[in-house]
């Protein structure tokens, strides 16, 4: 039996369609995503079912007395309110314990002050004040829109469990993969007006949807075969005079009036190339403090070209702090930050730059840069926005009409034909849909230079990173090979190991020492010194091991071209136009070259301390 029942809505904004004819039924224990690119109608469609907006057409029936707590992706605060009495207002609960849930609530989303007022918050800890009162109602139904922003990997693997367990319905628009994975056991894509429903979670969502839009082709193939034939047929002037040929001419119209599969756009970016020194970013013995809060500790670190670092830890810790040091926005305490000469950092800040509001969208990206040089040569700045989603009519609208998701897109893209050669990601998922995310993956996978990220995003840091530094208390970066789920396996194997030698402490304690002549004291120095002096294990992350595995033909490939462009230059010494070009492709190649072979020096040095480890 429906619980709730989307019949036949629809939705228009100006000229454009959100919803048409649009119908779904929602049952008992289904776990809804919604998916789709910005602008698709995802929120819009949340706000319907929450009751909160009403289509132009059509309507939402609801079960009599259904129970529905709703999360809008930026609350309204009241005033003068306290943390605890805000999170307390919204709950119908008469458990004696209701107050001291939501106290646990909150210390699991950070908030450990239940007397502080709203306005004393942060945005995020204002988002996360929001989450808790939603979740504190006596609800059948969560309609959830971005649940996972500005919680940290803690915080969301907390929400996971206790969406899991939750009881009632949940329908959510969230852009953490991982969490659709395993949250959600029905999947809703919004695509040009229309809604596709599937019974499966994410991954099994994206073969599903593979295999539809494989269908549709199939189909539109086809009609325009069948089309073509009719189309010929008509023209060898065929007359309608038998009932047979009035009804093939009436499915030739058919055929003429049907409509093709409408293909979702993607985000397409190429990487623009900015040569890189051999110095790159060099952090020598650097700390922060703020008053007593030490954010960063003596961290020393050498980013290797082409490096992906990924910066994680809970909120607050300083990982945008070490961002903005990094990007040369605010100075260490101590300690100091070397930039080589070569190097143009692109910085992606977690809250967009204000910008002029009347401007229009091309003048934003033109300001930046008028044309780009990409692979595939130069375009212009209309040609990119283009890429990036902007029709030819929104370039010429003005930035104020754009949604945050689109905003968010113009910001990046800025970043992006900036020229950098060093892209610095402090939560890049905020408002970028997953499409874009995905496409930003690729990119950054094939940008020829250095990307340092802060994300909360484990699919993401698992596709791009190939190293992380977590905070781990008291301003300690510790590092880990590998993305996020082998950073999890890592620091889940330390602590085991760590467990492991209390317990043996506890057994000799128990034995009072007996038998070698250690005192207590003596024991726990010992193993104190052997966990800090325990060797981390290492290993290569999956990207690095296929890239070992080819970097010595890479390099073979990039030397014999070398050698084939010095013979042609021989040959070519009288010819100024084309030895110019040669001059200007030899260059290049042996700048690639070099930045190889550092690579195969670290994967070497690398894959020889691994073999070492094994043996010993």
């Amino acid at each position: 039996m429906n619980i709730i029942n989307i019949e036949h809505i629809s939705k228009v904004y100006g000229e454009k369609t959100i919803f048409d004819d649009v119908s779904y039924g929602i049952h008992a224990g289904d776990k809804i995503g919604i998916v789709g690119i910005n602008g698709t109608g995802k929120t819009t469609l949340l706000r319907i079912i929450a009751g909160v907006e009403e289509p132009d057409e059509g309507q939402v029936v609801r079960q009599n007395g259904i129970r529905m707590a709703w999360l809008s992706q930026n609350p309204e605060f009241p005033d003068g309110r306290d943390v605890l009495s805000y999170v307390m207002e919204g709950q119908s609960r008469e458990e004696w314990n209701a107050e001291s849930e939501a106290k646990s609530m909150l210390n699991r989303l950070g908030i450990t002050d239940y007397t502080v007022k709203l306005g004393y918050l942060s945005g995020g800890q204002k988002k996360r004040a929001a989450l808790a009162r939603t979740l504190m109602e006596s609800s059948d139904v969560l309609v959830l829109d971005e649940p996972t922003n500005h919680l940290d990997e803690e915080m969301v693997m907390w929400l996971e469990e206790y969406l899991r367990k939750y009881r009632g319905i949940v329908i959510m628009v969230t852009h953490d993969r991982y969490f659709l994975d395993r949250v959600t056991n029905k999947i809703l894509e919004i695509s040009h007006g229309s809604v596709y429903a599937y019974e499966a979670n994410y991954s099994r969502f994206l073969e599903l949807k593979a295999e539809r839009e494989e269908m549709e082709l199939a189909s539109e193939r086809k009609r325009q075969s069948i089309l073509r034939i009719e189309m010929e047929w008509a023209k060898r002037g065929c007359r309608a005079r038998t009932t047979k040929q009035r009804a093939r001419l009436e499915r030739l119209e058919a055929l003429k009036n049907g409509k093709a599969p409408v293909q979702d756009q993607t985000v397409m970016m190429d990487s623009v190339k900015t040569r890189m020194g051999r110095k790159t970013i060099e952090l020598h013995h650097v700390s922060k403090s703020y008053g007593e809060k030490r954010i960063v500790r003596d961290f020393d670190y050498i980013v290797l070209k082409n490096q992906r670092l990924g910066i994680i830890g809970p909120n607050g810790c300083g990982k945008s702090t070490l961002m903005k040091m990094i990007a040369g926005l605010i100075p260490p305490d101590e300690g100091e930050i070397e930039i080589g000469e070569t190097i143009r950092i692109g910085y992606f800040a977690q809250d967009e730059p204000d910008m002029d509001a009347s401007q229009r969208v091309i003048d934003y990206v033109k300001d930046i840069a008028e044309y780009v040089t990409t692979m595939d040569g130069k375009i212009s700045a209309s040609q990119m926005l283009e890429r990036f989603l902007f029709t030819p009519e929104m370039q010429y609208t003005p930035i104020s009409k754009l949604s945050g998701g689109e905003k968010r897109r113009l910001y990046l893209l800025g970043v992006l034909v900036s020229g950098c050669n060093v892209i610095l990601l402090d939560e890049p998922g905020n408002n970028l849909d997953i499409p874009t995310l995905t496409i930003l993956e690729d990119y950054l996978n094939s940008f020829s230079g250095i990307v340092i990220t802060v994300s909360h995003d484990r699919y993401f840091l698992d596709n791009v990173v190939d190293r992380i530094f977590a905070f781990e208390g008291d301003g300690h970066l510790q590092q880990y090979e590998g993305g996020y789920t082998d950073y999890l396996e890592a620091k889940q194997s330390r602590e085991a190991q760590g467990a492991g030698s209390r317990d043996g402490q506890e057994k000799q304690r128990a034995a009072g020492g007996r038998g070698n002549g250690k005192t207590e004291a003596d024991s726990k120095k010992s193993d104190a010194g052997r966990n800090q002096n325990r060797p981390v294990k290492l290993r290569f992350s999956y990207k690095e091991q296929k890239e070992y595995e080819v970097i010595d033909d890479v390099i073979a490939a990039l030397e014999e071209k070398i050698e084939r462009l010095d013979q042609d230059i021989l040959a070519n010494a009288t010819n100024s136009a084309k030895l110019s070009e040669l001059m200007a492709q030899k260059d290049q190649a042996e700048c690639e070259l070099e930045e190889k072979m550092d690579r195969w020096v670290y994967l070497n040095d690398l894959a020889e301390k691994i073999e070492a480890q094994k043996q010993g």
